[in-house]
């Protein structure tokens, strides 16, 4: 009997988009049965272009800075930016697929991606910001999966 695991994604910053997409495809690769559910911020992570998908420094306590900096210094415009562009350039660096390239492994393992329809509506989305592939469903369509699965994953 295949194992199951269910993911629910609910945040849609760069840190928090690498754990459902790196846990999704690894047990994928491992033989589970595996669906990811995204809801809220997390939708974010199924459109099309992820370049709005940022990390902010601010509230961001483990973060790890080169130097401590205060709160004050941490919302100056563009410090944002900056440290986007510093996590991924560390992410290259250290030869960690990029989001775009870990989302194509999930696909390509048949994880099933499924988007919140409620938040779909809730946030006046249309299906054609999306990606190709996905299904739209309540937290109906998950709860059937996810009550059946041997893991269950809330990131």
């Amino acid at each position: 009997m295949t194992k199951k695991m269910a993911i629910i994604a609910t945040k849609g910053t760069l840190d928090m988009a690498y754990p459902p997409f790196i846990l999704g495809s690894t047990a994928a690769a491992l033989g589970y049965d595996v669906q990811i559910f995204f809801t809220f911020y997390g939708l974010q992570l199924l459109k099309k272009d992820l370049s709005d998908v940022k990390i902010s420094p601010l509230a961001n306590p483990a973060m790890p800075m080169p130097v401590p900096m205060p709160v004050f210094v941490q919302m100056l415009p563009g410090m944002e930016s900056m440290a986007t562009m510093m996590m991924k350039d560390k992410l290259k660096k250290k030869g960690v697929a990029s989001l775009e390239e870990l989302r194509s492994m999930c696909l390509e393992a048949d994880v099933k991606f499924v988007a919140c329809q409620m938040t779909v509506d809730l946030f006046e989305f249309d299906k054609s910001d999306f990606i190709e592939g996905i299904e739209f469903g309540g937290a109906a369509t998950f709860m059937e999966f996810a009550g059946e699965t041997d893991i269950c994953l809330f990131v």
